[in-house]
């Protein structure tokens, strides 16, 4: 084994070992060296090298989402660090534990007119759930600390170490319990490429622990408060697969009186739940009874758990037909969404679930007329999908139905996602999707790095601009030969065609929907993927007829859909059902 002869360089790697943190996502730079030595030369740890550092970011968010446990990255000094930032918003809005390392430039040498420079001190700090700025040794480069470094470099070194591992493991604390991102800044003098083959500091024995809050439950009060009303509304965000107990399902679907409202992220099935909340109420949306309607749907009580909610029309309704009581349950946080919150519990779902549900079914007719509205707008989806030509609504519909049962399944933002939301999925695809910021800027590199430890296979449904926002990701050795993707490609941001404003104009399809004339083609050739082109239904179904199988390289399936068409075809769906 190797180390780093800067003391915190050591320290930091030796606490990672210390509390099983083993997969580190390193972007290559020179400032960072103390580092990738220590990481890359001991065998405990698993590094990536990914030279994008955004890229690299969402990858390692990938691999935390999937791992459920703390993942890292490191980079250079510099704006190298600021590239890291969408991902670690993502991070902070979807409870992952990304610890993001950068190495930094002493604090001398900040503000002078050196390159690759900037304050990166706390420079996350409203995203993270904390920022350990390590104080810089002086017992490496000594005279170039003691001339330059002003006070600091009368510091004692053992105060110094003091004061690092004691930020380092309140940084790794709140990233293992909170599961929440985390940075860790560290400034380094030249020289940095020196090593030895020992560690010349003690391995780290943690002297600080935090404990999680424990919370006292009156489940009297709640399992009364549950009985007593007579519609009671569940919905579900973002979940990880197989998170909730199959008995508590059963139990909620035993409850007349309940609408268990899910999300194609809620990884949550059962016949008797509602998977297409917009099928629901777009209906309501243009009848002339809706008022009447509206109130009829109203919940006397909304429990809420899991992450953010997709649906905008689920939001608007409950914002203006507020219930008299919403819960939501999370052991960590709750959004007041709705604008009604009434409480925050704070346990784990399945816990609470199990508390508050009656052991018998219970009767009533609040769920029996939802579900008679759900058949129907089931049926009437097959009956539209038989009249309509070939757009992204049928593209989906055929992609949905052929995926291979088990499959990890990363979808996009924006078109994607929100297409997905109007068809069922087989309950045993895993589902996953960047909704903490909702943004498009590292689907594709999420999904690569989520798969890497994923017994199954892994397909990204892509958007083109999605795809062609985060080509660097394709940019990237750990690629794996079953990884796939299909690209959905209607030239354009196809979403802005449904929201008001004025499609016929040249500033709408410039500055709104960013019209091109792009595909995959070369992206694949250059980064070593099989690559298909269908424009057609016919030639849709053919393409996925082998796409699956077993392959020497990854695959994109791009399918071109007609640009001015889409948005006409999925605003009469929902006059079509209606």
């Amino acid at each position: 084994m190797m180390y780093s002869d800067i003391p915190s360089a050591q320290t930091l790697v030796l606490h990672f070992k210390s509390r099983g943190i083993r997969n580190i996502v390193i972007s290559p730079g020179s400032r960072n060296a103390p580092l990738t030595v220590g990481f890359t030369k001991h065998p405990f740890f698993k590094c990536f090298s990914i030279v994008d550092e955004r890229c690299a970011a969402f990858f390692a968010l990938g691999m935390a989402q999937q791992l459920q446990e703390p993942v890292a990255v490191v980079c250079t000094s510099g704006s190298a660090l600021l590239n890291y930032y969408p991902a670690v918003a993502e991070a902070f809005y979807s409870d992952i534990p990304l610890i993001v390392v950068s190495a930094d430039r002493p604090s001398y040498r900040i503000d002078i007119g050196d390159g690759q420079t900037i304050r990166q001190e706390n420079v996350l700090e409203k995203h993270v759930g904390y920022s350990a700025n390590l104080k810089q040794d002086v017992s490496h480069a000594s005279a170039a600390v003691s001339k330059l470094g002003g006070e600091r470099s009368k510091e004692n070194q053992e105060d110094i170490q003091a004061y690092n591992e004691e930020a380092i493991q309140r940084a790794l604390q709140t990233a293992l319990l909170e599961k929440s991102p985390v940075h860790i800044n560290i400034p380094f003098e030249e020289p940095l490429y020196g090593t030895v083959s020992e560690p010349t500091i003690p391995i780290p024995v943690d002297k600080q622990r935090m404990e999680l809050e424990e919370v006292q439950m009156d489940w009297d009060r709640l399992a009364s408060v549950w009985k007593a009303s007579e519609r009671k509304m569940v919905l579900v965000g973002v979940n990880q697969p197989n998170a909730i107990e199959r008995e508590v399902l059963e139990a909620l679907s035993n409850d007349d009186n309940t609408l268990v409202f899910t999300e194609t992220t809620s990884n949550l099935h059962h016949p008797d739940f509602f998977p297409s909340i917009d099928s629901i109420i777009a209906p309501i949306e243009k009848s002339t009874d809706r008022e009447t309607l509206f109130q009829d749907l109203q919940p006397d009580l909304l429990v809420t758990f899991g992450g953010l909610i997709v649906s905008k029309k689920i939001k608007a309704f409950l914002r203006k037909y507020q219930p008299k009581t919403h819960w939501h349950v999370d052991s960590k946080k709750a959004f007041d969404t709705f604008f009604c919150l009434t409480e925050h519990l704070k346990v784990d779902p399945n816990t609470f679930l199990k508390a508050i549900l009656p052991d018998e079914s219970t009767l009533g007719a609040y769920k029996t007329k939802w579900l008679n509205i759900k058949k129907g707008y089931e049926e009437k989806r097959k009956a539209y999908l038989n009249l309509i030509p070939f757009t992204d609504f049928s593209v989906f519909d055929e992609v949905l139905r052929g995926i291979p049962k088990g499959y990890q399944v990363h979808l996009a933002n924006s078109s994607t996602i929100r297409y997905t939301q109007l068809f069922p999925m087989h309950p045993s695809l895993k589902v996953f999707c960047n909704r903490g910021t909702s943004g498009i800027d590292g689907s594709t590199s999420t999904a690569v790095g989520a798969s890497i430890f994923e017994e199954e296979p892994t397909i990204l449904i892509t958007g083109d601009l999605s795809f062609f926002y985060d080509s660097n990701a394709l940019w990237n050795a750990h690629i794996r030969p079953d990884f796939r993707i299909i690209l959905i490609n209607n030239s354009g941001g196809g979403i802005f065609r449904i929201l008001p404003g004025n499609e016929d104009t040249d500033e709408f399809s410039t500055f709104f929907e960013t019209h091109h004339g792009h595909t995959a083609e070369h992206l694949a050739k250059m980064y070593g993927f099989s690559y298909q082109k269908v424009d057609d239904g016919e030639q849709l179904k053919n393409g996925l007829t082998n796409f699956y199988d077993a392959s020497d390289s990854p695959k994109i399936l791009e399918v071109a859909t007609p640009r001015l068409l889409n948005d006409k075809i999925l605003l009469g769906y929902f006059d079509f059902i209606s």
